[in-house]
């Protein structure tokens, strides 16, 4: 449901030892960054005598504009977090240097510079502890698997009891996630809920009940181009980097969705995902999503979700984990003139129907390819992203008067909406008419992933943490659960429902009736803690 973008680019994850593989020339879009402000205008001069909490600005000729952002930076900086996630499951076969793109090696842990590249002194000279993997002194980039992977972004707390909001690629298929304040205050967090479609995750701080943390709110109010905006975050694992910029544009279309991105030039780069951008109120205006780069690095095009899409979608995921959106359930295409010209159409508007999705939506309301839908719910369609941004603001099984132009007439359709698949493969799947496949279920206390076992009893294990207690307990994949705590197994959350029995009685364990091969035996396989 997505146009074409011109800008050839890509969501690259904020993961250093991932750098090397990429080359130099390919255009990305990579992470970005932010900050939090507040601003103060009590101040009558640049020569008035300052007060401990005013600041400094300046008279122009279109208002007063702040002399330095120190100030800022001093009232809103403890609530933006460095965010580092940790996967055990994905451990990778590490490659010799001299296979890396540009043929030298470069320098360990780090993107593969040229020699005479104006940064490769300085990234040569960085702490091993701002290097990625294999930083130091190359371990763990020859012979056998890598150490888990880390991956690091920022993000910043919206709530005095910890919630986190980030991006969901910072920790997608994160085994553990750590946030740290610049005072080097860490803590372990726990994953609320994501929303992959807007790039958007959310996080809780554990174990902290007893603290009350600095947070930032939302900005409400419309920007403008040219509006002053801050950014803070975790560049290249540095931490508490603030850059300065302003808005550059609005409503950019990056190509991953339906949703419109809004453009700063503040200095972001790798590492930064997650962070958030603020006014001179000290309010977030956008959640750092993207850069666009011919290098990798910062050229000065960066890409944030808007405060009022991020608005929806946090308080969402605060209330049930995950996003329900309106799913019509066909594939669109935008109307160009020449297409209008061939439908009869006066004007280039609406949404063309490329294709219908089997057993969906739309086909069961009888909605056909080549119509060209032009109104929902009496709501004029500019374009297919309009058409697909109108139906995602609808609660799954809403009914909503379509309106398409068909046979050189305007009908109305009434449609009930299905629910937008969750994930990218079950909407292929779905589009292509292919039943879906098996869900898996991870069980991250156990360190297993379980789908159904199709005909047979119980659940199959589909994945094994090789750190878990499970791994070394002898289960591997293949293995089927029959039986947890006694209590017979038909679905992975019967497993889930075990766990959590054990727990009311304060086991550290729970005993699952294992079924290997023809053979079966109990195995008591403990909880992590957390």
């Amino acid at each position: 449901m997505q146009s074409s973008s011109d800008l050839s680019v890509k969501l690259a994850r904020a993961t250093p030892g991932a750098w090397a593989r990429r080359g130099a020339a390919a255009a990305a879009v990579v992470a970005a960054a932010g900050l939090i402000t507040v601003y103060d205008t009590n101040t009558s001069s640049v020569q008035a005598q300052r007060a401990p909490d005013a600041q400094q600005t300046i008279d122009t000729p279109y208002g007063r504009a702040p002399l330095s952002f120190a100030d800022i930076v001093e009232k809103t900086k403890p609530a933006v977090v460095s965010i580092s996630v940790t996967n055990g499951k994905k451990r990778v076969a590490a490659r010799d240097d001299s296979e890396d793109e540009g043929g030298s090696g470069g320098i360990p842990g780090m993107p593969n510079i040229p020699e005479d590249h104006p940064l490769y002194k300085f990234f040569k000279n960085l702490p091993k502890e701002f290097r990625g993997p294999g930083g130091e002194g190359g371990q763990g980039r020859r012979g056998g698997p890598r150490p888990p992977s880390l991956a690091q972004g920022s993000g910043f707390l919206i709530s005095a009891d910890g919630y986190i909001v980030t991006n969901n690629h910072v920790i997608d298929d994160a085994s553990g996630i750590q946030v740290a304040f610049d005072q080097d205050r860490k803590y372990d967090a726990e994953l609320v809920g994501t929303d992959p479609r807007t790039d958007l995750a959310l996080l809780k701080i554990k174990d902290a009940e007893s603290e009350t943390f600095s947070f930032v709110k939302f900005s409400t109010e419309k920007n403008r181009v040219g509006d002053w905006v801050l950014a803070v975050g975790n560049p290249f694992g540095l931490g508490g980097t603030v850059t300065a910029g302003i808005i550059s544009a609005q409503g950019r279309d990056i190509g991953s969705g339906p949703y419109d991105y809004m453009q700063i030039d503040a200095a972001v780069n790798r590492g930064n995902s997650g962070g958030p951008t603020f006014n001179l109120k000290g309010e977030v205006v956008g959640v750092n999503t993207a850069i666009y780069s011919p290098s990798g690095g910062n050229v000065g095009i960066a890409f944030a979700v808007p405060a009022a899409t991020a608005i929806e979608v946090i308080e969402q995921l605060k209330k049930d984990g995950t996003v329900s959106r309106g799913w019509l359930g066909v594939k669109i295409q935008n109307i160009d003139e020449d297409t209008a010209a061939s439908l009869g159409l006066k004007d280039p508007k609406g949404a063309l129907v490329s294709d219908v999705t089997p057993k969906g939506p739309a086909e069961g309301a009888g909605l056909q390819a080549q119509d060209a839908i032009l109104e929902v719910d009496g709501s004029p369609i500019a374009d297919s992203r309009d058409l697909a941004r109108k139906i995602a603001g609808y609660a799954p099984n809403s009914k909503v008067d379509v309106v398409v132009w068909r046979d050189n007439a305007r009908q109305t359709i009434t449609v009930e909406l299905g629910r937008f698949p969750s994930s990218s493969e079950e909407l292929a799947a779905l589009q292509e008419g292919k039943p879906l496949s098996p869900k898996v279920t991870e069980l991250d206390q156990l360190g297993l992933s379980l789908k159904p076992a199709g005909e047979e009893d119980g659940v199959t294990i589909s994945e094994v943490d090789p750190d878990s207690d499970a791994a070394r307990k002898g289960l591997k994949v293949g293995d089927i659960v029959l039986e947890v705590q006694g209590v017979e197994v038909k679905s992975p959350d019967d497993v889930i429902d075990g766990i959590k029995k054990a727990q009311s009685k304060d086991r550290g364990a729970v005993l699952l009736h294992i079924q290997s091969g023809n053979s079966k035996r109990f195995v008591a396989v403990r909880l992590k803690k957390g």
